[in-house]
């Protein structure tokens, strides 16, 4: 129990410091959202008018870094914040709500099924060591070596086209209106399975080489050669003590995995013009949408350390000595 408390007191004061590099470092980028509005459309103005816009997107000059500071703050405990410039005059709530479902049904998905189905070809690939699975290690070294982005720039070129089912960009059919129904859910599904087909094909197979390994070196181990001596089987040795010490180092990357999938694949859903989360973000960059950019920026944050709490807790389940030691 004190194990996990000290981690939580540990992420506590984690947040505190990345919600406050959160604040600072958008106001450190050159520029500013309302002079990139103004330059948009080459809008003429009057200075009262440009000062209540830098009021409005909560960038006030009248006002030191320090006074901002604490007004962002006041703003997070109430649930604000704030307009996105991008999508003005819409909250960041808004925009973030909206997007993070596609973000979290296109990664996640891939998340979680690249892990079962990696860590599972990775037990089998390093207990049966000289089997026809060795044959996939070449494969999945080149393709684990390949980025995303690439894969989806490949996949665009050879599978798209104008006869071809798969779609080369965009969440659904355009001018479908987004609803549970039998036009649109088929749609999304259709654009969907190009860049989750690019992510799956390369997130496989980093946990295929990872987790195998992880079992060739525990597969050594004298705890494994007592398991053989007592005349345990081979499918419980090879559960119960090999792939479940091997698993322990692949559990903080899956939650760490698993707590990016609200930040999306940033390049995948600028490849495909995904409207995920990732997108937004790449567009809030470009805008200079400070709010936006602190909105995400925030979720990716806590998402992640909520992950990192959870491996916590996996660790503690997994590994007796870890309930020990606290």
């Amino acid at each position: 129990m004190r194990f996990l408390l000290q981690r939580i007191g540990f992420y506590v004061f984690t947040a505190w410091a990345a919600i406050t590099i959160n604040f600072f470092i958008p106001r450190l980028i050159p520029g500013d959202p309302v002079s990139a509005l103004l330059a948009r459309y080459q809008g003429q103005m009057s200075s009262d008018a440009i000062e209540s816009l830098y009021i409005l997107f909560g960038i006030n000059k009248k006002q030191s870094l320090i006074s901002q500071y604490f007004e962002y703050w006041g703003q997070l405990a109430h649930g604000n914040l704030g307009l996105s410039f991008t999508a003005f005059p819409s909250p960041v709530s808004e925009v973030i709500s909206q997007s993070l479902p596609w973000t979290v049904a296109l990664v996640g998905i891939t998340t979680v099924l690249s892990f079962f189905i990696g860590t599972g070809l990775g037990v089998l690939a390093g207990w049966r060591r000289g089997s026809w699975t060795d044959g996939l290690l070449p494969v999945t070294t080149f393709l684990s070596s390949i980025p995303y982005f690439w894969l989806g720039l490949l996949s665009i070129y050879l599978l798209t086209g104008p006869d071809s089912f798969f779609p080369a960009s965009g969440g659904y059919t355009p001018g479908l209106v987004p609803a549970f129904d039998q036009y649109f859910i088929p749609s999304a599904i259709q654009h969907s399975l190009l860049p989750a087909l690019t992510i799956l094909i390369s997130s496989v197979s980093g946990w295929i080489l990872s987790m195998r390994n992880m079992m060739v070196t525990v597969s050594g181990e004298d705890y494994i050669t007592v398991a053989h001596a007592k005349g345990l089987s081979e499918r419980r040795v090879a559960l119960s003590y090999a792939a479940r010490n091997a698993l322990l180092p692949n559990v903080s990357g899956f939650a760490l995995s698993l707590g990016f999938i609200v930040g999306g694949t940033l390049l995948v859903e600028i490849v495909f013009s995904y409207p995920g989360v990732g997108y937004q973000l790449f567009r809030a960059v470009g805008a200079h949408d400070y709010p936006l950019m602190q909105g995400i920026f925030l979720v990716i944050t806590i998402s992640v350390l909520l992950a990192n709490l959870l491996a916590d807790v996996a660790y503690l389940l997994l590994d007796p000595r870890t309930r020990r030691e606290g």
